[in-house]
């Protein structure tokens, strides 16, 4: 796919979590779960969509979610980070049922950083999840925005090991997404990797 084609859309360098041992409590920070799935900017125009990978490349096995999830967008131009993961028959996250094309795709989006022709990489992240919540629909089986908890990132911790997922990020609360942003992963050192990753 030609990326011209998104040529009004800007381009974004994904912010990239570093690890962080354990996990913490601040009223600064937000948590949220990481999923075990594939890292993905949804790119949308009127006449396109695509997921870009964290080093860029289109992941064009991905393309008709694409167009599911923006289907189910009520504005022409948007720019979306998440995470694409597969839905085994029980509703669970399956890295392996990613792998192998299998299992229900649906798109987590945990940050809105383009809307309508309005940059939002400058504003806090908490203004940015406002924004993704009033885009994301209430009810819908391809998209979905990713929960978060705000300064309790023990408990947020313990319920992604109760879960069984890979594990937390923390973000501060004021930061932009920009360069010099700092997100911290935190991973899950019960994680059975049920997903067969």
């Amino acid at each position: 796919m030609a990326l011209r084609a998104f040529a009004t859309l800007p381009r974004v360098r994904p912010i990239i979590p570093v690890p962080c041992v354990e996990p913490f409590d601040h009223p600064d920070w937000l948590f949220e779960p990481k999923f075990d799935g594939v890292r993905g900017l949804l790119h949308v125009t009127s006449r396109e969509c695509c997921f870009l990978s964290k080093g860029g490349a289109v992941l064009a096995r991905f393309q008709e979610l694409g167009y599911w999830v923006r289907e189910e967008l009520p504005v022409k131009e948007a720019i979306l980070d998440g995470e694409i993961v597969a839905l085994d028959s029980g509703g669970r996250q399956s890295f392996r049922e990613l792998a192998a094309g299998g299992g229900h795709l649906h798109y987590a989006a945990f940050d809105a950083l383009w809307l309508g022709g309005r940059d939002l990489r400058g504003l806090p992240l908490d203004g940015r999840k406002r924004a993704l919540h009033r885009l994301i629909p209430a009810a819908t089986t391809v998209v979905s925005q990713v929960f978060s908890v705000e300064e309790r990132g023990c408990d947020a911790l313990a319920a992604a090991e109760r879960l069984d997922l890979e594990g937390i990020v923390a973000k501060r609360k004021a930061d932009p997404y920009a360069p010099g942003t700092v997100w911290c992963e935190i991973l899950n050192r019960r994680y059975t990797g049920r997903s067969g990753r």
